[in-house]
């Protein structure tokens, strides 16, 4: 059994002496684990960070077998961003998610894509907390927990749409809400793909993608609780949107 691809590296820890357990997301094969031998040497260390872009080839004598990689590095994103603490959590936060939620090697292209977006936007793109957030839309999304943010659940308007019901997720216009406003989450332009006009945006948007990882996706998955790496990021996002 082997293939070949590219990903980028998720997680990495220690096995045995001098070998690693590296987990990556790959193009073709998904959340993909296997062992890198010497992965601790002074050699390996500095490729196999998280984020690490690999071109990986994957051997196993059997397909359910852990197996081995043998990896080149591509491209290492951490150490472009080593100075920028926002950044370097946000990547933190992504890896997080993704070792957290996926499905073992099972492939999913289109968040691949948009993880390889959202990646090299970090520490480049100064928009990358927007695609941060149209990212944890994108992942529910792939697991099956789409938000239907195009139209009013109570009205059918498609015009002012700016709550979400923590309920169903679909959108809400603030005179369906009615007095159930204050029961509902914010709907930020931002979250439907809009420009951010401020860092509160974000934040109103990462409570509501926030609730349903919580509340669909945790649950799904064994009722494990969310990555911390999640809860650092907002935590940074918000202290910088009080003191600019």
């Amino acid at each position: 059994m082997d293939w070949r691809d590219e990903g980028s590296v998720l997680t990495v820890r220690p096995h045995g002496e001098t070998s690693a357990i590296l987990e990556v997301f790959t193009a073709e094969h998904g959340r993909h684990a296997g062992v890198v031998r010497g992965g601790t040497s002074r050699k390996l260390t500095p490729v196999l960070q998280p984020g690490a872009q690999l071109s990986l080839e994957w051997r196993a004598r059997l397909q359910e077998h852990l197996g081995a990689f043998r990896v080149e590095p591509l491209k290492s994103r951490s150490a472009a961003i080593l100075n920028d603490r926002l950044a370097l959590s946000a990547l933190g936060a992504t890896c997080a998610l993704l070792s957290f939620a996926l499905p073992e090697r099972e492939p999913h292209p289109g968040l691949y894509a948009a993880t390889q977006h959202l990646l090299d936007a970090l520490g480049t793109d100064p928009r990358w907390p927007g695609l941060y957030l149209l990212w944890e839309r994108a992942l529910l999304e792939e697991l099956g927990f789409a938000l239907d943010l195009s139209a009013c659940a109570v009205s059918g308007a498609t015009e002012g749409l700016v709550f979400v019901s923590p309920r169903t997720g679909r959108a809400v216009t603030a005179e369906g809400a009615g007095a159930w406003s204050d029961r509902l989450l914010p709907l930020p332009p931002c979250l439907r793909g809009e420009a951010a006009e401020s860092p509160a945006e974000i934040l109103e948007g990462l409570q509501t993608t926030g609730h349903f990882l919580e509340t669909w996706l945790a649950p799904a998955l064994g009722d494990r609780p969310l990555p911390p790496a999640r809860q650092r990021l907002i935590d940074l996002l918000a202290r910088q949107g009080t003191h600019p």
